[in-house]
Formats: C-alpha cells, structure tokens, sequence
C-alpha cells in the first residue's frame, strides 16, 4: 500500500483576515465578522520547489499572478470554524500537487489520436477492405454491381 505523499503547510506563513459572510442570514449577518480570507504566499512558503512549482501551474482562478492564493470560507457560522475549514481546503490543495504526476506532460502514455491513420490501416488498405464487401464492390471498380 502506497502512503500518500503530504507536505505540510506551516500555519505561521498563513495569514487570515475576518470579513462578513455573504448571502442571507438574518439580522446578525451584517453586523459579525464569521467569513474568513485566507492569503498563502506560494514563493515565499516553505513548501518544496517542485511542489511550490505545480501549485503555481494549476489553473485555478483563487491563485493571484503574484502568485498569491486566496481561499474564502464562509460555511460555518463561527469564525473559528471557517478559519479550520480555510486551512483543511489549502492543504488538500497543496496535498493534491504534493505527488509528481505519473507521466510528465511531454511524457503521453498513449499516441494522440491524430498521429495513428484513421482506422488504424493505411488508406490502401482500407479500400481493399471496403472492396470485400459485396455491397462496395461495383462503387470502387467502377463495374456494376
């Protein structure tokens, strides 16, 4: 059994700030601070390289071009919750890029559909399939049927 390869993220480089939660709520939602941002400075973490390298590479809308991520969490009703509930989403995002991909992207482990014929023949031989039909033969020989 394979253990999953996890790099833990340091809470002290972690840096959260309250704000309100959005959505409805009631009377209290507007008046407490239970959401919570949380900024991770990627380049400036102490996670590995390779690893801080495929995190900047995800595609991920919450990741800033200074390479800043920036999760918010607004489920819960406590501040203390939504602040768990940040920190439990940033390292399953680090967790998911922690583990080097099976194949390196120029590395494909199946050809590409464009680089074998169509239909797996040459085209000769394809005609000469299509001419043991009987209901092909007269179409390609120019005889009929």
């Amino acid at each position: 059994m394979a253990l999953a390869v996890t790099a833990p993220v340091n809470e002290a480089e972690v840096e959260f700030s309250a704000i309100r939660a959005q959505g409805a709520g009631g009377q209290n939602v507007n008046k407490v601070s239970s959401a919570v941002h949380l900024r991770y400075d990627i380049g400036a973490s102490s996670l590995p390289e390779d690893v801080k390298e495929r995190l900047r590479a995800l595609r991920d809308s919450r990741i800033t071009a200074e390479g800043v991520l920036i999760i918010k969490a607004q489920s819960y009703r406590t501040q203390e919750q939504n602040r768990a509930d940040a920190l439990a989403r940033l390292q399953a995002l680090v967790d998911s890029v922690a583990t080097p991909p099976a194949h390196p992207p120029g590395d494909q482990a199946h050809p590409r559909f464009a680089a074998a014929p169509a239909g797996g023949q040459e085209p000769a031989q394809r005609g000469q399939t299509a001419a043991r039909r009987p209901w092909c033969a007269g179409r390609l020989t120019g005889l009929p049927a």
